[in-house]
């Protein structure tokens, strides 16, 4: 079974909202999505593949429960690391979805794979958060299940 490690950043809990919905939809396709509430990057790198599904707090700030993380990735070889990207934000702001852009900055820096084009889900959309996300997910299933 593949495993995927399912990091979650938020504030509200909007974002866990999302990643349940999306981890329950892994688990039915045979991927063993471990939730992360807490991520410390030395559990982390136990797993290849990572979705990080994160809001934006304040001006383009990463959540509380995601700083700690952020920093530890600074400097640290993350070459062995897949990832995908759900990020969920307010278009009113200007800094929409900040978080989420931050995240990939420092995968990307780090030498980490990105698996699929990140989605940004707009709150001020009429369609539910993750109603959007759970149809993004359909193109990460394929790729982690080959």
């Amino acid at each position: 079974m593949t495993q995927l490690a399912l990091i979650v950043g938020t504030t509200m809990g909007g974002a866990e909202a999302v990643a349940d919905e999306l981890a329950e939809k892994l688990q039915t396709q045979g991927i063993d999505a471990e939730i992360h509430l807490s991520p410390e990057l030395e559990t982390l790198k136990q797993t290849p593949n990572w979705l990080v599904v994160t809001s934006t707090h304040g001006a383009g700030e990463l959540p509380d429960n995601l700083q700690p993380l952020a920093k530890s990735l600074e400097c640290v070889d993350l070459s062995s690391i897949r990832y995908a990207i759900c990020g969920i934000g307010d278009s009113s702001y200007d800094t929409f979805c900040g978080a989420a852009k931050t995240v990939e900055e420092l995968l990307q820096q780090n030498g980490a794979t990105e698996l699929v084009n990140k989605i940004e889900i707009d709150v001020q959309s009429l369609e539910l958060p993750e109603d959007k996300a759970l149809l993004w997910i359909d193109q990460l299933i394929p790729i982690l299940n080959p």
